[in-house]
């Protein structure tokens, strides 16, 4: 069971963007002075970014890679933040690295997806966090589990935070995709459902794994009603010792921030809304018919599960599923549906009429 209710501040109450998306951009990794205080000083140019971003200890997946410049990176993020107008924040991953961030006057931390994936590890953090007054970013977990995600906000709300925000990095898959981490929209969509109160933040450039994506995946972060965005930019992203591919330089951060269209949650138009209101209860309607009609059916697969007991035959057949994703194929695209919906679908019914069936044949 899921307990919704956190002790947090709202997210108007503790950053500077107002009624527009919270911009957050920097390197990947801090590398030198002057490429941290040189991005800055660039991004700083750009009106809608309100925090520098760069990482200081870098968790790698592998040794003997670039992990970080380490607390040195710490003094250059106070120096962006005396000379620019930018807040700082920085990722932590050891209590330690909480105690140098807050001796440096770091504006805000956040928990990387490695990180995340450890309930120790978040403990350690947020005992570290008891009695500080910092906003926390927390990071999806990499692999797609909502409780991990949950229980790492949790502890750290319990450690006293209350300015806590989600960011929304993508997940591991080993599925073929376009993306470095697959977005799965539907989990952040399903964790907003339990904590409507917490802000959630897009990171597309670790979604993207590439240049590329970045603005398609940021204009849909904020159609769903993401309220900002993480995006790594490098003065040169082609020396950079992380993540290269991913960083936007400055100029390209500008440009993709001005073609976004910052859509509102709501509107006044009465005409809209009066409209609205009666497709969503065409919609509704159509739900119900739905849901009857899917009922329907397992009531038929039981009466196959009873048949097939009866004549000592197993549940799965072969040649039967094959029709019917070929019919059903066939037919769904002739309505206009997507191969991939049509076939998530079937699965999902299918996996259902065997737990169905399952239960029909070893019942004693």
């Amino acid at each position: 069971m899921i307990n919704n209710k956190l002790d947090i501040m709202p997210f108007s109450g503790w950053n500077d963007a107002g009624n527009t998306p919270l911009v957050i951009a920097g390197p990947c990794s801090a590398e030198t002075r002057e490429q941290v205080i040189t991005t800055a000083q660039e991004i700083a140019k750009i009106p809608q970014v309100q925090i520098f971003r760069a990482g200081i200890w870098k968790p790698r997946t592998r040794p003997n890679s670039f992990e970080g410049i380490g607390s040195k990176g710490l003094e250059w993020l106070q120096e962006v933040k005396k000379t620019t107008r930018l807040k700082v924040c920085t990722e932590v991953a050891q209590p330690q690295h909480i105690e140098e961030a807050l001796k440096h006057d770091i504006d805000v931390i956040w928990i990387g997806a490695r990180t995340v994936v450890n309930p120790f590890s978040v403990q350690e953090l947020s005992e570290a966090l008891k009695g500080v007054n910092i906003p926390v970013m927390i990071k999806n977990p990499i692999t797609p589990d909502i409780q991990l995600w949950i229980g790492a906000i949790e502890r750290i709300n319990k450690a006293g935070i209350d300015k806590i925000a989600m960011i929304h990095r993508g997940f591991h898959s080993f599925k073929k995709s376009p993306y470095r981490n697959t977005p799965m929209w539907e989990i952040p969509i399903e964790l907003k459902r339990h904590f409507p109160d917490l802000p959630i933040i897009c990171d597309p450039s670790h979604i993207s794994g590439c240049t590329e994506l970045i603005k398609s995946v940021s204009q849909e972060a904020l159609d769903l009603n993401m309220k900002g965005l993480m995006i790594e930019t490098h003065i040169n992203p082609q020396t950079a010792l992380t993540d290269g591919k991913q960083q936007l330089t400055p100029h390209q951060l500008k440009v993709l921030l001005n073609e976004l269209k910052i859509r509102s949650a709501i509107s006044t138009n009465q005409e809209y809304i009066n409209k609205l209101e009666m497709l969503r209860n065409d919609i509704d309607d159509l739900d119900f018919e739905l849901l009857c009609t899917i009922s329907k059916r397992l009531k038929a697969v039981k009466e196959i599960g009873r048949y097939k007991k009866e004549n000592n035959t197993t549940i799965f057949q072969l040649e039967r599923w094959k029709e019917i994703i070929n019919n059903r194929l066939k037919f769904g695209k002739s309505q206009g549906l997507e191969e991939d919906f049509i076939l998530n679908l079937l699965k999902l019914i299918h996996k259902e009429s065997i737990k169905v069936q399952t239960g029909i044949l070893n019942k004693k």
